[in-house]
């Protein structure tokens, strides 16, 4: 077979190079300085120090990968913020921070690894109403009390259809740093880049009564992409099994 360079050359930026050089966040290159510069000086101390600090670097490179998303042009769609796996899901009141303590809404947490990508995106089109940033610890995010005693950045949204939403985003165990870009009266489309979380965390969305989940429990999320619910619908909640 006569080889051909064009081909080559296109497998390499379609195929291998998006996934071995991920496009990253802007916040990430001081870390992955920071980590570059310690392993050369663990490399100048001893090799196989430097050896273990390049694997460390390459992980944090990797952790601020920010990749492209195709969200779902759907009237009243919901879309996760947050790459991680449905851990709770739950019938609550509203975050009393926002306001909405009198209000029953379904809440949906989403936890996130430290594999995972961690750059969060607004779950809904519309504006934002409300936030509040809560000083607080840092417990395991996938306990449910994380939700109440952990730092946190909260927000509501009216979306585009009239409804209001909340989203949260929560540091856990590891993570110790929250960045929020969104303020208030920020208009968003779904799918939009509003933050992330360094290193590891969990994301709430809360859904206004009456509009149900379509997403399971243990279900692995794709932040921008997956649709957990349609405002728009009745649909009732979808359960699942593992298979």
């Amino acid at each position: 077979m006569k080889f051909n360079l064009t081909h080559l050359k296109d497998f390499l930026r379609n195929s291998i190079i998006p996934y071995a050089f991920p496009h990253i966040n802007k916040e990430g290159w001081k870390f992955v300085a920071v980590f570059a510069l310690v392993t050369a000086l663990l490399a100048w101390i001893w090799a196989p120090l430097g050896f273990a600090g390049l694997i460390l670097t390459i992980w944090c490179y990797f952790f601020f990968r920010d990749p492209e998303r195709v969200t779902p042009l759907i009237d009243g769609v919901v879309v996760s913020p947050a790459d991680g796996k449905v851990q709770m899901i739950t019938k609550i009141s509203g975050p009393q921070e926002l306001g909405l303590q009198y209000k029953k809404f379904t809440r949906i947490s989403i936890f996130m690894s430290v594999f995972n990508v961690h750059v969060n995106r607004v779950p809904a089109s519309g504006t934002i109403i409300k936030t509040a940033y809560i000083k607080g610890k840092f417990f395991n995010a996938t306990l449910d009390k994380a939700s109440k005693d952990n730092e946190r950045q909260l927000l509501a949204m009216q979306t585009v259809d009239g409804k209001e939403i909340a989203f949260v985003q929560i540091a856990g165990l590891v993570a110790r740093r929250i960045l929020c870009f969104a303020k208030e009266g920020n208009k968003y489309s779904a799918g939009e880049r509003f933050g992330l979380i360094r290193f590891g965390s969990r994301l709430d969305v809360y859904l206004p009564e009456g509009v149900e989940p379509q997403v399971c429990l243990g279900q692995t999320m794709v932040a921008g992409e997956t649709v957990l619910a349609n405002l728009k619908t009745d649909n009732p909640q979808v359960v699942g099994e593992k298979r």
